[in-house]
């Protein structure tokens, strides 16, 4: 029986948090207390998030309410347009505490540093005895974390992706590797051909909660980025289970071999697209990596392809929140070279004569996706070789990708794609000429640029942007072991080739800042 005056324990359900699963929901009592989920503008609009990703989350929030109430919970449900929505957390737990008189809230904390410290403050602002509970949804908490790190003199991904091997038994031989190897990445660089068949993710209809969603979406947010329609994401744990289930069958197969490769006009090639539903809630990191360990284990997939998609989860996923957690709040300051150029327009238009970035930024802007190597050595190489300021670019990555949330998206832009933390994540700039980028893709093809010419007009600017940016950033990179190579080349150039690459760039940089189209 609920309690007559109001409930016992007030249970604050947060949007990427879509799973009965959470800590805060099993310690939790459908029977004496209440669930609170609310839509709140400040949350929204922290940063001009895609349309797609307010659409997918606020949909997939309102179908895990009724999922709740399934199972016998009560739910106060906030929606963003309700009269007296106060548009923050805070303003709503305190109106559903003046309403329902708890004796505590419950909620499990949150991915962002800035949510977890605004939860910090509510105890003594709400006069209300708040628990903050762990959120034992990942492999490694974050004080297993913390004794990792703490005894080591480098923190590399490599080596915390094979302890959390051993320690959840995934693609384990006994004591060894399965396949004889803990890494097999370098069997996973293939371009793709055009003529390979090329599945597609599970998609979608929006029903009448979601169509109710996307015009909220379109009245409320009109000068967001990105195209609301078509909308075909998953909503529910059960959709999302069935797109799972679709990329095992149909393209996990090819995931390792392709998955660095970029086609024109193929957006997803053999990717799951999964994060979206695995951040969010809908899926558990877990089973998701025991189904693929299956799938390996019965023939039905070759290793580099299991293993390959199991470390983007079990290692790098685990191991960028665990550095996020680590070094905040001062990680999100970080800027090693001092980069201060604005972040190009064209990045939220896609109106750009660089093929690469013209397919990547427009993909983004229609689907609020774009696989890990469009974001890394695309936008986020350009990013860093032009010098842009990596405060700007991670607020990019944060607002225009569905999966993208600030305790994973944070390392992986000012960390890996920027650099800008001075190789704690990484151990070098993930930066290239276009050589790699013609080598992965076929949109040098048809690019207005060309990528075999090094310097002057019509020159890949990539090319020239590349020696720049090492000559520019010598004094914080010519340590580097694994830029040795790149270094010895650069000094050994003769004197009037390095001029032409510097006024090259230095040209195209000009016309970039002065904001003309490239």
């Amino acid at each position: 029986m609920k309690e007559k005056n109001g409930c016992r324990n007030l249970v604050l359900v947060l949007g990427d948090q879509l799973t009965t699963g959470i800590s805060s929901l099993r310690r939790a009592d459908p029977a004496r207390d209440r669930v609170l989920m609310v839509e709140v503008t400040e949350e929204a609009t922290y940063v001009r998030h895609h349309k797609k990703k307010i659409a997918f989350l606020f949909s997939a929030m309102r179908h895990f309410a009724e999922e709740l109430r399934d199972k016998g919970w009560a739910v106060d449900y906030v929606k963003l347009d309700a009269a007296d929505n106060t548009g923050s957390f805070q303003g709503e737990v305190a109106r559903a505490c003046a309403r329902l008189a708890p004796k505590r809230l419950l909620v499990t904390e949150p991915g962002e540093w800035r949510v977890l410290e605004d939860m910090r403050g509510w105890q003594q602002a709400l006069g209300l005895s708040v628990e903050l509970l762990t959120d034992t949804r990942f492999f490694c908490s974050l004080p297993e974390f913390r004794a990792w790190a703490g005894v080591r003199k480098q923190l590399r991904m490599e080596h915390f992706y094979r302890e959390m091997r051993k320690k959840t038994g995934l693609l384990m031989d006994g004591g060894k590797p399965a396949g004889g190897k803990w890494n097999y990445d370098a069997d996973n660089r293939k371009p793709a051909r055009p003529d390979l068949f090329m599945p597609e993710p599970r998609r979608f209809a929006p029903d009448r909660i979601t169509k109710e969603v996307l015009k909220l979406v379109e009245d409320r947010f009109p000068d967001h980025p990105g195209a609301l329609g078509p909308f075909w994401f998953a909503v529910t744990r059960a959709d999302a289970e069935a797109a799972l289930g679709h990329f095992l069958e149909t393209a996990l197969a090819d995931f390792g071999t392709y998955q660095d490769a970029m086609l024109r006009g193929e957006k997803f090639l053999f990717h799951s697209v999964l994060s979206v539903y695995l951040n969010a809630g809908l899926l558990d990191p877990m089973d998701l990596c025991r189904k693929v360990e299956t799938a390996y284990r019965e023939g039905q997939v070759p290793i580099n392809a299991a293993e390959g998609y199991i470390r983007q989860i079990l290692g790098w996923r685990e191991y960028v929140r665990g550095v996020y957690w680590l070094k905040m709040p001062s990680y999100g300051d970080g800027n090693v070279f001092r980069a201060s150029a604005p972040l190009p327009g064209f990045y939220w238009t896609g109106r750009t004569g660089m093929r690469c970035l013209s397919e990547t930024v427009g993909q983004t802007l229609e689907e609020a996706y774009a696989h890990h190597i469009q974001r890394l050595m695309i936008t986020g190489n350009f990013a860093l070789l032009a010098g842009v300021d990596p405060r700007e670019v991670h607020e990019w990555y944060l607002a225009v990708y569905a999966d993208a949330y600030e305790w994973v998206e944070l390392p992986n832009t000012l960390g890996m794609s920027q650099f800008a933390d001075g190789g704690l994540l990484a151990s070098k700039p993930y930066m290239s000429s276009g050589n790699y980028i013609d080598r992965m893709s076929d949109y040098c093809a048809t690019c207005a640029y060309d990528v075999r010419t090094k310097t002057g007009e019509g020159a890949c600017p990539f090319n020239a942007l590349y020696w720049h940016f090492l000559d520019r950033n010598t004094d914080v990179l010519q340590g580097n072991p694994r830029l040795a190579q790149p270094y010895a080349s650069w000094r050994r150039m003769e004197a009037g080739r390095k001029q032409s690459y510097l006024e090259t760039a230095s040209e195209f940089l000009k016309r970039l800042r002065s904001g003309a189209e490239v």
